[in-house]
């Protein structure tokens, strides 16, 4: 059933109740241009399709969604189908990221039609960063040992998959993921942005509070680096999953249809 902005924006504010807004004076103005195109891009070990709960709301308050179906073999083929997707919206464009999505956010956001950016427990490396060295410095979270790599493509264990990449998801919905999981490249870590998109674009970003992906203190310490409005979400990585009223949201915020 369509519902109306009024009643959407009453419904994601009452949806929020655990989420915390933070930033401090010295964030970015958020000026941009309102924007009804949303362009989402997957994270590795999943597909588009992580983005469904999110799309929904998003068309039910009448914006546009797009989603990048990228083939996480590396960084540049991602960034370069995100390129394409950017070039088919019809004028300012919200560009989001979850997980590994973030480094082709930082990367392909630069484009002008982009005029803000969110992050949703996803990378966000500095240009030309090396983010793994980055997250070294940080406690490693218990998903990297569940990595299985075979002829050169890498899947998450059943274990792992379950427990730290999709925890807080119900198991049969969880399960459901599991079995659509993207293997990945072993080069698809090994590329570096040469842009970092955070530093000329308003920036939202998400932190998941019990990510096991990635470190949530990882997290915070990339919004902060970017000045980003940033809430916390009790949620696991796939926070666009079991909170999608609250990343909703947010989304709807950095595209100025939410004060």
């Amino acid at each position: 059933m369509m519902i109306n902005r009024r009643t959407f924006s009453t419904a994601l504010v009452a949806g929020v109740a655990t989420s915390i807004l933070t930033g401090s004076d010295k964030t970015r103005a958020q000026t941009g241009p309102k924007a009804r195109n949303i362009v989402l891009v997957h994270g590795a070990y999943a597909d588009g399709s992580c983005w469904s709960e999110v799309i929904g709301i998003l068309q039910q308050a009448g914006l546009k969604a797009t989603v990048v179906q990228h083939p996480l073999t590396t960084l540049e083929a991602g960034v370069e189908a995100t390129r394409r997707a950017i070039a088919l919206q019809d004028g300012p464009t919200i560009l989001v990221g979850h997980s590994f999505a973030g480094m082709i956010v930082s990367e392909a956001g630069v484009d002008p039609k982009v005029s803000s950016l969110v992050y949703v427990a996803a990378r966000a490396p500095d240009a030309k960063e090396d983010y793994t060295a980055l997250a070294k410095t940080f406690a490693a979270p218990p998903a990297s040992a569940g990595l299985v790599w075979s002829e050169g493509y890498g899947k998450l264990s059943e274990e792992a998959f379950l427990r730290d990449f999709a925890g807080g998801i119900p198991h049969e919905k969880a399960r459901i993921l599991y079995a659509v999981q993207g293997p990945i490249s072993d080069r698809l870590f090994t590329g570096k942005t040469t842009q970092a998109a955070w530093r000329s674009k308003p920036s939202w970003y998400a932190v998941s509070t019990e990510d096991r992906t990635i470190n949530p203190d990882l997290e915070r310490f990339m919004a902060k680096r970017m000045n980003a409005k940033t809430i916390e979400v009790k949620a696991g990585h796939l926070s666009l999953i079991s909170h999608p009223r609250e990343i909703t949201q947010l989304i709807s915020q950095a595209a100025g249809q939410l004060s």
